[in-house]
């Protein structure tokens, strides 16, 4: 045999190796998490009121040892529910047998838990059904949870966590932790106790509203009184009222309309505006020695005109230029052609 042929060989053996090593691998991790058994097993039923969290590969269990897994879970008659599981050949299940779905863990996993009630029942044989009257729904942890609510609010998580746990393996019966729950409960009471000063001052404050409120019913009575006419009132002009509102929207459309037709014009006068008053302030010295001078000027033409008839004033002529905007300028000459404007 050439030295290829035995190496071909040699990494065919380790290829082998290395599938069936695989292959047993993976069998087994399946047999671990599928919870796959190989003893023999025959299948029962059992009804429940609700069957509400039981899905297929629950545990089956009797004294908290497993013998079996849920199969199917389906609706019977449209008020029950009927779960079919299978459990070992060797596992006591008879006629006495009383079924309880019971929670695993508080993330919401359950179980179904066999409890013999008797010693004279005959046993089950495959495809027996326990009836509805021996059997048991999980708790109803709303209902619970609410009534205990302003318990919980007092607590940390890791406390409530711990407490509801132990409250769940109480109510379905498991005494063991009864003890714990009762130490638990205790803490929450002595955790109530430390903030008692903060609950007493709590209540004083309270109480202080309550005589406040007390002693001026009659302002509280009339406050309601006078907010029940004007929610009557409101109420009984209900119509006029969404009709102005109807007339305000109309209003703002009109005037949004307007302004949108005067908006460039009015950006022309401002721009025109300020133009105007740059010239002002460009010409402020000239234009304050004429308001200075104005006043010396406009007595002594009083003057002159209160004494006596000795001059009149008339317009015969005027120039000027006038100018709008970014438009030419535009010459104006007035000439009244009165014969009183002609020289002598």
């Amino acid at each position: 045999m050439s030295l290829l042929d035995k190496k071909t060989m040699s990494d065919a053996w380790k290829l082998l190796t290395f599938m069936v090593v695989t292959v047993l691998a993976t069998s087994l991790l399946v047999i671990l998490i599928g919870n796959i058994t190989f003893e023999s097993s025959r299948e029962i039923k059992a009804e429940f009121v609700e069957a509400t969290g039981v899905v297929k590969g629950d545990d089956i269990r009797i004294a908290g040892v497993k013998v079996g897994c849920v199969q199917d879970v389906e609706i019977e008659d449209r008020t029950r529910a009927l779960v079919t599981f299978t459990v070992s050949d060797d596992a006591a299940v008879t006629t006495d047998t009383h079924a309880t779905i019971r929670y695993r863990n508080l993330v919401g996993q359950r179980y179904i838990s066999l409890n013999q009630e008797g010693q004279d029942g005959e046993e089950l044989e495959t495809g027996g059904t326990i009836p509805l009257s021996q059997t048991q729904p999980a708790l109803d942890l709303t209902v619970l949870f609410n009534g205990f609510k302003p318990l919980f609010q007092a607590l940390s998580p890791q406390d409530l966590n711990q407490l509801s746990y132990e409250i769940i393996q109480v109510f379905q019966g498991e005494g063991g932790t009864l003890e714990g729950m009762l130490g638990h409960t205790a803490s929450v009471t002595s955790t109530l106790a430390d903030r008692d000063q903060v609950i007493g001052d709590l209540l004083d404050n309270l109480n202080q509203v309550l005589v406040t409120i007390g002693n001026r019913d009659e302002e509280l009575s009339e406050l309601i009184i006078s907010l029940r006419d004007l929610v009557s009132g409101l109420t009984a002009d209900r119509d006029p009222i969404l009709n102005s509102l109807d007339s305000i929207s109309a209003l703002s459309v009109e005037t949004a309309g307007l302004l949108k037709g005067i908006r460039k014009p009015l950006v022309n006068d401002i721009k025109q505006l300020r133009t105007f008053a740059g010239n002002i302030a460009a010409e402020r010295g000239e234009l304050d020695r004429a308001m200075q001078v104005l006043p010396i000027k406009l007595n002594k033409v009083g003057r002159t005109a209160i004494y006596g008839s000795w001059f009149n004033f008339y317009l015969c002529e005027f120039h000027g230029t006038v100018q709008v905007g970014s438009l030419p300028q535009q010459k104006i000459d007035y000439g009244t052609n009165s014969d009183r404007c002609s020289l002598p």
